[in-house]
């Protein structure tokens, strides 16, 4: 039951540390990305219809990553060239995807909510893993590393500890975070297509269900932090593997289905307790 249990939460975990991770890297440069929920969505409907068009789990996986990227790169110049507020844009960019989509799976696929795409080419598995958990592993160092000892984390972490330092110093500050941003929505779609491709084998127009939103918790838990980030992915992918198995056992799964998101505003207002705790501290 604990193996199974276990294997369920890395599945899981996968999507959830790979948007995270994407939102961390816009963080680091200053802007906070609320839309990963929407980024997500249109990369696991691009990635389904790629795979199933291509018969190919590669091209899929590349399309639903291009499709995050090309959102997020939107987004961002919203932000930065257009001045919109960082929040209104996020959510304003996921409602608008998710109404999009909506319309497109009544109108030009004739289906309510759940899309069969037929010739999808799911993730290949090794010992129950596949390669975007894999890929998602080597990230989290690889990350790390990059934005303590390359020119452009360093620039990166400049423009999101003062933008205009970074540009008084003749940095691109903009442009820098545009490329942040469009790096999110690549890993956001990733992420999105792992749900596809990597678990239900099916697009639904509900399957992200907020883990956009649960990342964007993850890397604030994680101080942006790669790692830390990565292992508070771990903590709401076990809760979530088990509301999942709760559900057989004859628990209400009304209740059941809140665990997850009562760990998050845990989680969340822990994190907010240290930093005032922390504040204070510095201050006396």
């Amino acid at each position: 039951m604990i193996t199974g249990l276990l294997m369920s939460a890395l599945l899981l975990w996968t999507p959830l540390a790979l948007a995270a991770l994407g939102g961390l890297l816009h963080r680091v440069g200053g802007v906070v990305n609320i839309g990963l929920e929407g980024q997500m969505l249109a990369g696991a409907l691009v990635g389904a219809l790629i795979s199933g068009a291509t018969g190919n789990w590669v091209l899929g996986v590349l399309a639903a990553g291009a499709t995050g990227g090309v959102i997020g790169l939107l987004m961002s110049l919203s932000i930065t060239r257009l001045g919109a507020n960082e929040i209104i844009a996020g959510l304003g960019f996921t409602i608008v995807i998710s109404g999009l989509i909506g319309y497109l799976l009544r109108s030009v696929f004739d289906v309510s909510g759940t899309l069969r795409v037929a010739g999808l080419d799911p993730l290949p598995r090794v010992l129950g893993l596949d390669p975007l958990f894999l890929l998602t592993i080597i990230l989290v160092p690889v990350i790390g590393w990059s934005l303590r000892n390359t020119v452009a984390g360093l620039r990166l972490r400049a423009t999101g500890d003062g933008f205009d330092a970074a540009n008084a110093l003749g940095l691109p500050a903009n442009r820098i975070r545009d490329t942040a941003g469009a790096l999110a929505g690549v890993f956001a779609g990733i992420a999105g297509s792992h749900l596809v491709l990597g678990q239900v084998g099916l697009f639904n127009e509900d399957m992200v269900a907020g883990r956009g939103f649960i990342a964007l918790a993850a890397f604030y838990f994680g101080r942006a932090r790669p790692l830390p980030t990565a292992l508070a992915c771990l903590l709401f992918a076990v809760f979530d593997a088990a509301q999942a198995r709760l559900q057989t056992a004859g628990v209400p799964a009304q209740l059941i289905q809140t665990l997850p998101y009562l760990v998050v505003i845990a989680v969340l207002t822990a994190t907010a307790v240290r930093e005032v705790r922390g504040k204070a501290r510095r201050a006396g």
